[in-house]
Parts: structure tokens; C-alpha cells; sequence
């Protein structure tokens, strides 16, 4: 089974970037539809951003305009970029990667947006 590693979460200001990278444990990662999720403090997990296996692209309304997915098959990583990040923008993120009936989550990483 495919393991997940995420990276690159933070302290950031607000305006501030970062980029998520979540990267399989090997190659069969780049066939899996990946996901980007977030859950705040007191809230229920939702969909931020989602690419599948041929490249296809979700962005919650939250996300669109801002934050940017993108996988690298080579390396078996997807990416986060963040933009003009925003107080609200503070949870913990989690990639998950799914296939068929399989579902696999990452251990998440932390953002958050403040001054």
C-alpha cells in the first residue's frame, strides 16, 4: 500500500505563501486521484483542492484564484501552492490519495496564517 508523506506547512503571515508537497512511497502514487483537505479548529474537514491521475482539477470556492495543485510524477509528489494566505486559511492540512475503494491519508501539517 501506497504511503503518504506531507511537508512543508508553517507560520506564515497574512499576504504570505507556502507550498504543501505530499509525496508517495512509490510510483503507483501517480495512478492515485490526490486531494488536499484542511480542518480548523472546531470544523468538519473539507475538500480544498483535488487532481486526479490525468491531470483533471477541483478547487473549493475557498481555494480558487489563490492556491494552485500540481503533481510531479517523477518525483510521485503533488503540490500545494498557497497564495495570499489569510487568517482563515489556519488548519491543519492533510493530502489523501484514493483509487477505486482505497483511501490513504496523510499525517497532515500544520498552517497557520497570522501576524
Amino acid at each position: 500500500q501506497v504511503g503518504l508523506v506531507e511537508s512543508g506547512g508553517g507560520l506564515v503571515q497574512p499576504g504570505g505563501s507556502l507550498r504543501l508537497s505530499c509525496s508517495g512511497s512509490e510510483s503507483a502514487f501517480n495512478g492515485y486521484s490526490v486531494g488536499w483537505y484542511r480542518q480548523a479548529p472546531g470544523k468538519q474537514r473539507e475538500l480544498v483542492a483535488q487532481i486526479d491521475s490525468g491531470g483533471s482539477i477541483n478547487y473549493s470556492g475557498a481555494a480558487k484564484g489563490r492556491f494552485t495543485i500540481s503533481r510531479d510524477n517523477a518525483k510521485n509528489t503533488v503540490y500545494l501552492q498557497m497564495n495570499s494566505l489569510k487568517p482563515e486559511d489556519t488548519a491543519v492540512y492533510y493530502c489523501q490519495a484514493s483509487i477505486t475503494i482505497f483511501r490513504i491519508w496523510g499525517q497532515g501539517t500544520q498552517v497557520t496564517v497570522s501576524s
